[in-house]
């Protein structure tokens, strides 16, 4: 969970890393990430906040909202990662400056950006942050991993079950699960984006995830009765996560 009153005292950037490795950034550098973060903007929902392609100057954390990476094939659109509150969206544009996928708001989202030349001021003058941001984009990938390995691994309604399973313990980091679920923007067409499966499978799917008391999805919330019974359907191990676990990270030089 993130720590008490960081999202009030730091408003646009309070969530980054919580539940991971903020206990790890010092006060300064809370402030100077707060200070280097833009004005803050709201989109709607459907929103491409960056096409493929697009020239980037500058990253996004996410203060509000869900969004979606999505790439297009075919005429179909494919999930290949979300992001939640307090996620940088964005940081692989500081090294790309164009992105070979597309960032899509789901439900209204309100962000902050942060330009190239503050990222790159920081690391040459803030190593440590700068080795917390590195560990943010690590982290999108490690994520990236275990998504490939269970779309190869699962069924349709093993691996929405580990979408939620995933969505929730993210949002608890960050102060945002609740003790049964958590509220989402994602539609039934999201959920199919992102596990690789039709509408109509993905719409069996969930009925057979709410028959067998797994989970239950509602427009705006899902709802489990029972966290180790979703997990274990869904061949869940929260490690990759680096959150508490046997990844977890304490000290380090």
């Amino acid at each position: 969970m993130a720590r008490d009153g960081e999202p009030s005292q730091f408003p646009k950037t309070g969530r980054f890393l919580a539940g991971r490795l903020r206990h790890d950034m010092s006060q300064s550098e809370q402030v100077e990430l707060e200070n280097m973060a833009g004005s803050i903007k709201t989109y709607p929902d459907g929103h491409r906040l960056i096409a493929r392609g697009d020239v980037c100057d500058h990253s996004t954390i996410l203060i509000d909202g869900f969004m979606l990476r999505t790439l297009e094939s075919d005429d179909r659109r494919y999930g290949v990662s979300f992001h939640v509150p307090g996620d940088f969206v964005d940081l692989h544009c500081f090294a790309l400056k164009r992105l070979d996928h597309n960032i899509d708001c789901v439900g209204p989202t309100t962000i902050a950006q942060i330009p190239h030349s503050e990222i790159l001021k920081t690391m040459k003058e803030r190593p440590h942050l700068a080795r917390l941001f590195w560990f943010s984009t690590m982290l999108d990938a490690a994520m990236h991993r275990e998504w490939i390995m269970k779309l190869e691994q699962l069924t349709a309604p093993r691996r929405i079950a580990h979408i939620f399973a995933e969505v929730w313990r993210r949002l608890e980091m960050v102060g945002l699960g609740f003790e049964d679920g958590f509220e989402t923007p994602l539609r039934q067409a999201d959920i199919a984006d992102m596990c690789g499966a039709t509408p109509i499978h993905t719409n069996r799917a969930l009925a057979d995830l709410r028959k067998k008391g797994i989970a239950d999805f509602q427009r705006g919330a899902v709802r489990i009765p029972d966290r180790n019974r979703l997990e274990e359907f869904a061949v869940f191990t929260p490690d990759y996560l680096f959150g508490e676990g046997a990844l977890y990270l304490r000290d380090y030089d």
